[in-house]
C-alpha cells in the first residue's frame, strides 16, 4: 500500500531577511526554523532544505543497503551512513556524497562496496534525485 507523508512550511518576509518554520505533520516530531542565512552561510541552530534532504537520503540509503545485504544472506550488524548535500547559492544543489561504514559479518570489502553501490542506485531517495550527482565512499569497519 502506498504511503504519503506531509510537512509544511510557513514563510514570512523576503528571501534574504525572512524566516520560516517547517513542521513535520505526519510524524509530529516537531517544528524547525529555516532561513536563507542558515541555508547559505552558517546554520546557527536552524535547518535547511539541504539538511532535510541529507537526513532523508542517509536513512533511505541505510534501509536499502540493510535490505540488500540481508537478502544476500549477510545482514549487517551496524551501518553508519552520512549524506553531505552541497548547495551553491545561485546554482543550487551541486552534489551529494554518501559515506557508509558497515559491520557485516561474513562479507569482504569488495562485496560491501558492491552492495553499497546498488543501494546508492536503487534507494527511492537516490532515484528521486537522479538529476543530482551522487558519489559514494563505502568501507567495512
Amino acid at each position: 500500500m502506498a504511503t504519503t507523508r506531509q510537512a509544511h512550511t510557513v514563510w514570512e518576509g523576503n528571501l534574504i531577511e525572512g524566516k520560516g518554520v517547517v513542521t513535520f505533520d505526519s510524524s509530529g516530531i516537531g517544528e524547525y526554523d529555516v532561513s536563507w542565512p542558515a541555508r547559505s552561510e552558517q546554520p546557527n541552530g536552524k535547518t535547511s532544505p539541504e539538511e532535510l534532504i541529507a537526513a532523508a537520503h542517509s536513512s533511505c540509503f541505510s534501509m536499502a543497503l540493510s535490505n540488500g545485504l540481508a537478502k544476500a544472506g549477510t545482514p549487517p550488524t551496524k551501518l553508519n551512513t552520512k549524506a553531505e548535500v552541497t548547495f551553491q547559492p545561485g546554482t543550487g544543489i551541486t552534489g551529494i556524497h554518501i559515506t557508509v561504514e558497515g559491520e557485516v559479518p561474513g562479507l569482504d570489502e569488495d562485496g560491501f562496496v558492491k552492495a553499497a553501490e546498488d543501494a546508492k542506485a536503487n534507494c527511492p531517495v537516490s532515484q528521486a534525485l537522479t538529476g543530482t550527482t551522487i558519489t559514494l565512499s563505502a568501507s567495512l569497519a
